[in-house]
């Protein structure tokens, strides 16, 4: 059975990829939070309350799973280092990551090119983690979703170096991709993807 640690377990993304992988797979899930006081673990879920920037925090989480799902906000590359550092410690290699669109200067003009890093400095965080990530030797795919919305799933998916598809993405979309991206481990394997409305 695969144990998957989700970080950052409380937030929107993190929350909707928990219910996409306790109602659609078999894995045993571990949440990792500064706050857990709103998480009730279920039969195949550990709770973690923790730091991500504590080593020992990390070492407890991480060790012994099978892959490492982030979706945090605030110092990201500095997060990235230590979460990098950790799994590399612990030899656990898959990474899914949660950046956001346009640190690449990927948006087209059409779509609102005001949303890429050259133009919006508070990208900057995410590219940093982004650079962290594509230089660790992990298993890693890195997530830029759009704008996030309400709704069924339907997305298309860019590569690095493709022009971003579209503007928004919803929730459900973000989890199914990340869903399929635990599934197997090939799956946009040390890539930088793209996540947009279809």
């Amino acid at each position: 059975m695969t144990k998957v640690l989700i970080i950052g377990a409380t937030g929107t993304i993190g929350n909707a990829v928990r219910q996409t992988l306790l109602n659609e797979t078999t894995a045993e899930l571990t949440l990792f939070a500064r706050n857990v006081s709103h998480l009730t673990a279920g039969p195949r879920e550990t709770v973690i309350a923790g730091d991500v920037t504590k080593d020992s925090d990390l070492d407890q989480a991480i060790a012994g799973q099978d892959a490492v799902f982030v979706a945090l906000s605030g110092p990201l590359g500095q997060f990235a280092k230590k979460i990098v550092a950790a799994m590399t410690r612990h030899q656990v290699k898959r990474l899914l990551f949660i950046t956001s669109m346009g640190i690449y200067n990927e948006i087209s003009a059409a779509i609102g090119s005001n949303g890429n890093l050259a133009a919006n400095s508070v990208l900057q965080p995410y590219r940093d983690a982004a650079d962290v990530i594509e230089a660790s030797s992990l298993n890693y795919t890195v997530i830029r979703p759009g704008w996030f919305t309400n709704g069924p799933v339907n997305y298309e998916i860019t590569r690095k170096g493709e022009p971003f598809g579209g503007h928004d993405v919803s929730i459900s979309s973000i989890a199914d991709f990340v869903k399929n991206a635990i599934a197997d481990d090939n799956y946009y394997s040390r890539e930088s993807v793209g996540l947009n409305t279809r």
